[in-house]
C-alpha cells in the first residue's frame, strides 16, 4: 500500500512551457544563417535561462542517485514543501487542544503561519488502549544509529515475515524536514533531526500516531549539489537526553521528555576542523560518562569526548581527518574499545583517555568512509567502502598489553557505498553498491548477488532482511546464502530514499527528506 504523494505533479505543465523559449533559440541556432560563435552563445543562454526558471520559480533542482552518476530533474518546491508540513503540524496541535493535551514546543513553531489550515493526518490504527501488550524490554531498545550495537539488527522480539500482498499494513503518514538522518525510538517516542526553512531541529515524535510533541532548533542550513541538503547524523538516546549533531558541527544535548536544551557546543569551531564535503555525519556516541564524536581537529583535535552531563571537554586526541563513519563501542581481543574508521584508517581507541590501542590502514578515494565496520567474533572486522574500492577482513592480535592487526582476505565482492552489510550466521549481506549480495564471512566468497535496490539501506530482523530501497520501495528478503530469494516488496514513501529504516515496538518506522511513515510489522499483524 503505497502512500498518497505529498506533492503534485501539475507542475510538469509549468516546465512544459519554460521549455518553450528554450527551443525558439535552439530553432533559431540550427538556422545557417547565423555564425557559429553567436548561435552557440545563445543555446548557452537559453539553457542558463530555462535552468533559472525550473529552480527559481518551480523548484526543480538537479539530482542524482546514489551512483552519482545518473542526473534527473526533481521537483523540489521546499517552500511549498514547508507550508504542507506546517498546515499538517498545526492539525496536530488542535487536536491535541481538544483533546486537552499540551505538548511542550519551542518558540520555531511560532514559524507556524498565524491562520493554520488544518490538514488531516493518514492515520490507520486506533490507539491501543492496553500499553502493556509491548514486548518485554523492547521499549528502550533502538535508542542508537542502526541499533543498540549499531549492527542493524532489531533482536528484540520477533517480527512479521509473511506479508499480504498489498504490503503491510500503514499506521500512518505524514510530511517531514528534509535530511539524512535516521529514527531513534525511546519511551514510545521517535526522535529525529531534520531541516526545516534556514533551521535545523531536533524533533520528537509520539511513536503511535505521529504527531509530533516538541521541536528544538538552530540557525543551520548545510547545501550540498549533489547528495542534498540538511542534516545527516542520527541522535542518540542515553537516561532520558537525546545527543544530537547537526551538518555543521552544532552539537546540542536535551531533556527528552521536554526537549529543553541542556548544553550545546560546535565540534568544528572549537576543535579548529573544516567541515566535511557531505557535511557532520557521525552519530554522537554515549560511552560511560562520555560523549565522543569526530570533528577532525588538527593538533590532537580529531576524536573528542565531551563530559555527557555539563558538556566540559573530557579529552580530545589525534590529528586525523575523519570520514562519514559513526564510532563505535566494541569489545575486540579481550580490550572494551572505541572503534573508529577515519579517512585513512581504522583504530581502536581506548574509553578513559583515547589512547591509541592499534591502526589499521583503509584508504579509500578521496578518504570516503561511509560504511560501519562489521565485527565478526572477538577480534576480526569487516570494513567495506564504495567508489570501486571493495572489501577487507583484519585480525586484531594481542600480546601481553601491545596489539597488532593482520588482513585475512580482501576483494571487491562488496562495495558499500553509503549503507553496511549485516551479518548472520557467518554470512555478509549488503548492497554491493546497487546490487544486493550475500558473501562468506570467513573467506570472502561471493555466494550470490542478486536484486537491483538502488543505494538504499538493509537491516535485519528474524532471519530475513528489511530493504529500503533508493527509490522508498521496501523489501523482505530472505537471509540465505543459498540464493538471492526476495519475499515481498511494496511502495512505502516517495522519493531518493537514503535514510535508514528502524524497528520499534513492531513498527518499522522509514523516512526520506519529505515524508515519514509507519507500517505494522508486528507477529501479531499475522
Amino acid at each position: 500500500m503505497c502512500p498518497q504523494p505529498l506533492f503534485k505533479w501539475s507542475a510538469l505543465i509549468h516546465v512544459a512551457s519554460s521549455l518553450l523559449s528554450s527551443a525558439r533559440s535552439l530553432i533559431l541556432w540550427a538556422r545557417p544563417s547565423g555564425r557559429s560563435i553567436v548561435k552557440f552563445l545563445g543555446l548557452i543562454i537559453a539553457l542558463i535561462v530555462t535552468a533559472a526558471i525550473l529552480h527559481f520559480k518551480f523548484g526543480y533542482r538537479l539530482h542524482v542517485d546514489g551512483s552519482g552518476w545518473r542526473p534527473r530533474f526533481v521537483s523540489q518546491n521546499r517552500t511549498a514543501h514547508y507550508v504542507i508540513l506546517d498546515k499538517n503540524r498545526g492539525q496536530q496541535r488542535l487536536r491535541n487542544a481538544e483533546s486537552g493535551i499540551s505538548p511542550k514546543t519551542d518558540s520555531s513553531l511560532a514559524l507556524l503561519p498565524k491562520t493554520i489550515l488544518p490538514t488531516e493526518i493518514t492515520t490507520h490504527r486506533k490507539v491501543s488502549e492496553n500499553t502493556d501488550t509491548a514486548p518485554s524490554g523492547t521499549q528502550n531498545y533502538w535508542t542508537d544509529f542502526r541499533g543498540p550495537k549499531r549492527n542493524g539488527r532489531y533482536e528484540a522480539a520477533p517480527i512479521l515475515t509473511t506479508w499480504p500482498k498489498s504490503g503491510l499494513p500503514l499506521l500512518w503518514h505524514q510530511p517531514i524536514g528534509g535530511g539524512y538522518a535516521s529514527f531513534i525510538a525511546a519511551d514510545d517516542r521517535l526522535f529525529t533531526i531534520e531541516q526545516r526553512r534556514q533551521q535545523e531541529m531536533l524533533v520528537s515524535y509520539d511513536l503511535e500516531t505521529g504527531h509530533e510533541y516538541w521541536n528544538n532548533g538552530w540557525d543551520a542550513n548545510f547545501r550540498e549539489v549533489l547528495g542534498g541538503d540538511g542534516p545527516r547524523a542520527t541522535p542518540t538516546w542515553d537516561k532520558g537526553r537525546i545527543y544530537s549533531l547537526g551538518a555543521t558541527g552544532e552539537l546540542r544535548c536535551v531533556d527528552a521528555t521536554t526537549g529543553n536544551l541542556l548544553w550545546r557546543r560546535n565540534i568544528l569551531s572549537e576543535n579548529g576542523a573544516a567541515n566535511l564535503p557531505w557535511a557532520m555525519s557521525a552519530s554522537p556516541l554515549v560511552v560511560d560518562n562520555k560523549v565522543i564524536v569526530l570533528p577532525g581537529g588538527p593538533d590532537g583535535r580529531s576524536v573528542v569526548a565531551y563530559d555527557k552531563i555539563t558538556g566540559e571537554k573530557i579529552w580530545s586526541v589525534l590529528n586525523d581527518k575523519q570520514a562519514y563513519v559513526s564510532p563505535m563501542l566494541v569489545t575486540l581481543a579481550s580490550q572494551r574499545q572505541i572503534l573508529i574508521v577515519s579517512a585513512e584508517r581504522a583504530m581502536g581507541l581506548t574509553v578513559d583517555e583515547g589512547a591509541l590501542l592499534w591502526e589499521h590502514p583503509w584508504t579509500t578515494s578521496q578518504g570516503i568512509n561511509t560504511a560501519q565496520p562489521v565485527l565478526l567474533g572477538k577480534n576480526r572486522i569487516f570494513l567495506s567502502s564504495g567508489y570501486g574500492h571493495g572489501a577487507e577482513t583484519f585480525e586484531v592480535l594481542r600480546k601481553s598489553n601491545s596489539f597488532s592487526t593482520q588482513t585475512l582476505w580482501e576483494n571487491i565482492r562488496m562495495k558499500n557505498k553509503f549503507t553496511s552489510s549485516i551479518l548472520h550466521e557467518g554470512y555478509l549481506y549488503g548492497l554491493d553498491e546497487s546490487i544486493l549480495a550475500c558473501i562468506s564471512a570467513e573467506t570472502g566468497k561471493l555466494m550470490w548477488k542478486g536484486g537491483r535496490y538502488g543505494y538504499g539501506q538493509v537491516m535485519f530482523g528474524s532471519g530475513h532482511l528489511i530493504v529500503l530501497t533508493e527509490r522508498g520501495d521496501i523489501a523482505l528478503v530472505k537471509a540465505t546464502p543459498e540464493k538471492h530469494q526476495e519475499l515481498a516488496r511494496f511502495s512505502a514513501i516517495n522519493g531518493k530514499s537514503w535514510n535508514h529504516p528502524i524497528i520499534a515496538d513492531g513498527r518499522l518506522i522509514v523516512r526520506n527528506t519529505t515524508e515519514m511513515a509507519a507500517f505494522d510489522i508486528s507477529v501479531e499483524n499475522k
